[in-house]
């Protein structure tokens, strides 16, 4: 059995949460970590980069003089690469750099980057994210309350509207749902703070890939 510190909303300690250890995994699914945020990585790409084909450059067919007489060499069209202005022979085009994963990979990769954050005492469950203003000033007194400091992982069951605009000017905080965290954002963040009601959504996340 895993234990996870909790505090309430004024940082005050407020018992340990239980993580069964049948959810989480210790043992395997490192590659499936780093396939899952390699591919997550690659989706983020934009893949815009893009160029003409010879068939896209603007132009007609005509050949630019005659095949044979001149004494230079044959040309076809103006279009062609070998030719300033002409299309570019391998040049990038739009793309999905991304594919889809296994679910059992994913759900694999997520109980095993979740239960490294669990042993490197670096996950905090709270009872709440809940502003009555959307005040920056109230977002770092709760950080400090709970002694989180640096990059850190909110997530939540839903979205408190006054928490979400009173971390947004915080460099190195994000947000996220339980049910939508992915393996990439648990990887990337030091601290990951959850509050009760997504920890339990995160159980059943774990749940999913257990057996």
């Amino acid at each position: 059995m895993s234990k996870v510190k909790a505090f309430d909303k004024a940082g005050k300690a407020a018992g340990d949460i239980d993580i069964p250890d049948s959810l989480l995994e210790k043992k395997r699914g490192g590659r499936a970590v780093k396939d899952v945020v390699i591919n997550s990585l690659a989706m983020h790409r934009a893949g815009t980069a893009s160029s003409l084909r010879k068939g896209e450059v603007a132009g007609s067919n005509k050949k630019p003089w005659k095949q044979k007489g001149t004494g230079r060499a044959r040309a076809g069209l103006r279009q062609s690469p070998v030719w300033r202005g002409g299309g570019v022979a391998f040049g990038p085009h739009p793309k999905v750099y991304g594919g889809r994963m296994n679910k059992k990979v994913s759900r694999l990769a997520f109980r095993r980057a979740f239960a490294d954050k669990v042993e490197a005492g670096a996950v905090v469950v709270v009872e709440s994210f809940s502003f009555d203003k959307p005040k920056t000033k109230l977002f770092e007194a709760f950080r400090k309350a709970l002694g989180v400091q640096g990059p850190v992982l909110f997530v939540a069951e839903q979205k408190d509207r006054n928490f979400v605009l009173a971390s947004r000017n915080v460099p190195g905080t994000e947000i996220a749902t339980a049910k939508d965290v992915s393996v990439y954002q648990v990887v990337r963040y030091p601290r990951i703070v959850l509050t009760r009601s997504a920890m339990d959504v995160v159980k059943q996340r774990l749940a999913q890939g257990a057996g």
